[in-house]
């Protein structure tokens, strides 16, 4: 089903349920000869996966990925890439109490409506654990982009009401140490602290919290992006409306930039001490048009709470008969510090298919 691709020329297709045998993508479109990191692309799949801290679902899940076609002698040979990750710690009694019954907020409901049959342990295919195999396909994208110079840095920067100060990146290495230094991945060490502290006393509550993931692309060349249908902040937006649990996107000043007047939100254009064109301001997040203008790519993504709680809910089953429910199993309180590696893989995925597509649009000379 075409719902089940994304992209154009990197392309993707992912497959698997979250209580099935496996999960996992098959990359169409990726260029030959690029070196692939074994341990880079599982140490993404670390931060992604299960039962990392106290404030994560405790499914345990190693997400240790197999490369079974398109490398060989650790590079890609620009054939289809299939990777596939076992599914270890299922248990699906934890929902034999949701057989017939629609849980709040779930895709339950749609899922049965739309398909006459669902997977209800663990939501099937509508289940987060989906997003383990764009994590790998994503690591593929990024490491093709750090060939350019491209790199991708996502953080934690919200939690409820708990917002961290913008953060001035200076290099990679330095933002990534920080933010891997705490538990939530946010990249101030003072707010991190009180975000666990909170997520920890709504895991107790037994509810849950949502959250932002701030992400910031350095070093984009100037030209990715299509000028109608596809521009750039649009292809972004669709990736990460995709994620489960997503409920916004914005880039750039976002919704703040409605209550601004032009003469305060134009980025003007000045020409650096390189000769590059660069502008004094970024309201534009980055892309003009739809197009990039080699300025850093910023927007944040605005995650719900998770819908399962550990608390009594009214809710109807299949025959549309009232009924009770109440969580069971081992769900994350909040989603957000598993939630940074799958921003950061489709923002790759959709920056790496709109640089191999930009190659073709001037004539070579």
């Amino acid at each position: 089903m075409a719902g089940n691709s994304f992209g154009q020329l990197f392309r993707i297709t992912t497959f698997g349920e979250s209580h099935g045998e496996a999960i996992g993508v098959i990359i169409d479109g990726c260029p030959s000869q690029l070196v692939v990191d074994m341990d880079y692309i599982q140490g993404e799949l670390d931060k992604r996966k299960p039962g990392q801290s106290k404030i994560t679902t405790q499914r345990k899940e190693s997400d240790t990925v197999r490369i079974l076609s398109g490398v060989f002698e650790g590079k890609t040979t620009g054939t289809p890439i299939m990777m596939l990750i076992p599914n270890e710690d299922q248990r699906s009694k934890d929902y034999s109490h949701n057989t017939d019954v629609f849980r709040p907020s779930h895709a339950d409901y749609t899922y049965q409506t739309k398909y006459g049959i669902r997977d209800h342990r663990g939501g099937g295919r509508s289940s987060a654990r989906e997003t383990a195999a764009r994590v790998a396909a994503g690591a593929i994208a990024k490491l093709l982009l750090k060939t350019q110079g491209i790199e991708i840095l996502a953080h934690v920067s919200s939690v409820g009401k708990i917002d961290a100060p913008n953060i001035e990146i200076k290099t990679a290495e330095e933002f990534l140490a920080v933010r891997e230094s705490n538990i939530v991945r946010c990249a101030d060490p003072a707010t991190a602290e009180e975000m666990i502290e909170f997520i920890d006393s709504v895991r107790k509550d037994g509810d849950t919290v949502g959250g932002k993931v701030s992400c910031h692309i350095k070093n984009c060349p100037v030209g990715l992006g299509e000028p109608v249908f596809d521009k750039l902040h649009a292809e972004l937006g669709k990736a990460m409306l995709s994620i489960n649990a997503v409920h916004g996107f914005e880039f750039g000043s976002g919704f703040s930039g409605s209550e601004m007047r032009g003469s305060e939100h134009n980025d003007i254009f000045v020409k650096n001490h390189l000769g590059s064109v660069k502008t004094i301001t970024n309201f534009s997040g980055g892309i003009q048009g739809g197009i990039s203008n080699g300025m850093p790519i910023d927007f944040k993504v605005a995650f719900k709470p998770v819908a399962t709680i550990m608390h009594i809910q009214r809710t109807v089953d299949a025959q549309g008969n009232e009924a009770e429910i109440s969580g069971k199993g081992r769900h994350d309180p909040c989603v957000v510090p598993r939630a940074v590696p799958i921003v950061e893989a489709m923002a790759a995925l959709v920056i790496a298919d709109h640089w191999l597509r930009n190659r073709n649009t001037i004539l070579p000379q």
